[in-house]
């Protein structure tokens, strides 16, 4: 994989205390937009996922929408999204944001957001896919993350033969190139990430 078409963002569905996440994600919604890259994001019109949302239709972009039945209310799911797929639960919405996306970026948010991002971290540890993860460093929202990270590494419980491989970027026009240049350089993973598999995980 060298070439991203597609691109997952993770975010918050509120807009937080700093203004600067939501330039941050209206900033990465043109971005995507500008550069003719799909969106792939839970499906909301709320916080920052429907900033990012928002922004890339309103550049002349594409938005894939993933969303559980139960969240359509609560999250006000943006229907003027090109495709918008309702599923019957969490873990077909997390299948399904996997299957269509080429990678991966996790603006700031709570704990969804940090589930689905080290969801994401897990199965890529234990080599089932080699797609390119980012944590967009808004005003260094994700620095405990890394810092835990970092402490989970010097106590041996991330060992150097399985590392986690995640890359980050405090500016928004960052994002896309370390993306694409992640994935110019993935190996081939032997065997994809499908259903079944991420079901035994």
């Amino acid at each position: 994989m060298s070439i991203i078409k597609t691109v997952c963002v993770y975010c918050g569905s509120g807009p937080g205390t700093n203004p600067r996440f939501v330039e941050a994600a209206f900033a990465f919604g043109k971005a995507l937009a500008d550069n003719g890259i799909r969106l792939v994001y839970g499906g909301g019109s709320v916080g920052l996922m429907g900033a990012v949302a928002k922004s890339v239709l309103d550049h002349g972009g594409t938005v894939t929408g993933i969303i559980p039945e139960f969240l359509t209310g609560r999250e006000n799911a943006l229907k003027r999204v090109q495709d918008l797929i309702v599923t019957p639960d969490m873990h077909e919405r997390k299948r399904l944001m996997f299957e269509h996306s080429d990678a991966f970026v996790a603006l700031p948010g709570g704990v969804g957001t940090l589930e689905e991002l080290v969801e994401q971290l897990t199965w890529q540890q234990l080599g089932r896919h080699n797609k390119p993860i980012l944590l967009a460093d808004i005003d260094g929202f994700w620095e405990p993350l890394l810092a835990l990270l970092a402490h989970m590494r010097e106590t041996e419980f991330i060992r150097p033969n399985l590392q986690v491989d995640i890359l980050k970027a405090e500016r928004v026009e960052d994002i896309l190139p370390r993306l694409r240049a992640a994935a110019a350089r993935a190996p081939a993973v032997a065997e994809e990430l499908t259903p079944e598999l991420a079901r035994r995980l």
